[in-house]
């Protein structure tokens, strides 16, 4: 491998790992907060975005720029859906089992959305995959879309443009998180939810906030990483499994690890693609395995601990 080509691998895998990190910092802020694993989150990422484009575009999506009306109406469309699946979610498939105190049922419920919302969005696009206009128009940043790197190697705009946008998101719910009297709920929920309630912390207000605050990273990943390649109703399925290994790279709870997480797994994968030998065929293989072995040897995280029980 060329060193052109390594460094093309390694930044196309730090933009699509900010992606990976942005849907792992959801499903970790939701194991912190809530106790739950959200086995839905990546078919959240897909409706959200798909969901926008149905109203914006129709049910032809095709890759055609948008005006600037239609960009924005997009973002903010997907951003609504995207927070308002994730509570209505959370209401419907996870709160009344955690009030009841059964695991079992809202691993079920959380299963059964993410079916739901699968075969939901099948019914309305039932082609395997659909073009969709990128809202951020990133490729009008240079004439060509196109920059090319030292050795050789070349990389679209775009590739940077989701890099930047994807770690400004991270970072700026990382720094609301650290530094706000929103965030400060949110983190005594999540280090001891007892000593919060105690504290006269709203235990479930500071939850219904984490699970908005999900949804919307979701429908930012999906806006990122929807544009860069045909997406279909069952594409939100192996998003949401790198989401999760993302997460569990880092510490379940950490927004910081989770996008860290995301990178290196982004890195890990694009450097495998590019190497001899199987090439693309580890893209899924290669985070699925490290997903497998991090269950298997730490299933709390990396740098985990278990967690109280909530009842939001």
């Amino acid at each position: 491998m060329s060193a052109g080509v390594l460094l093309q691998a390694v930044l196309t895998g730090l933009s699509v790992g900010a992606v990976y990190g942005l849907v792992g910092c959801g499903f970790s802020l939701l194991a912190g907060l809530a106790r739950i694993y959200q086995l839905a989150h990546g078919d959240l990422v897909v409706a959200a975005v798909l969901g926008a484009v149905l109203v914006v575009v129709g049910r032809t999506p095709v890759a055609a720029g948008l005006g600037v009306g239609g960009s924005v109406s997009l973002v903010v469309l997907a951003l609504a859906l995207g927070v308002g699946l994730s509570l209505l979610v959370f209401e419907l498939a996870v709160r009344p089992a955690l009030r009841r105190g059964d695991a079992v049922a809202w691993v079920a419920g959380t299963v059964a959305a993410g079916l739901l919302v699968r075969e939901g969005l099948g019914l309305l696009l039932p082609e395997q995959g659909y073009a969709v206009p990128d809202p951020l128009r990133l490729d009008q940043l240079t004439a060509t879309g196109v920059l090319t790197l030292p050795g050789g190697g070349s990389l679209p705009v775009r590739t940077l443009g989701v890099l930047a946008v994807g770690l400004v998101s991270g970072l700026l719910l990382d720094r609301l998180v650290v530094g706000s009297s929103t965030g400060r709920a949110l983190r005594a929920v999540t280090d001891d939810v007892d000593a919060a309630a105690l504290c006269g912390v709203n235990v479930r207000r500071a939850v219904l906030v984490g699970v908005a605050l999900a949804g919307l990273l979701a429908a930012v990943a999906g806006l990122l990483d929807a544009p860069s390649h045909p997406v279909g109703a069952a594409s939100g399925v192996m998003l949401g499994l790198k989401g999760i290994t993302a997460a569990l790279i880092g510490r379940l709870g950490s927004l910081r690890g989770a996008l860290l997480g995301g990178l290196a797994l982004g890195v890990i994968e694009q450097v495998a693609v590019a190497a001899p030998g199987p090439g693309p065929a580890w893209q899924d293989v290669l985070p699925l395995a490290v997903l497998l072995l991090v269950l298997a040897l730490r299933p709390d995280g990396l740098r985990g601990r278990r967690p109280a029980e909530v009842q939001p």
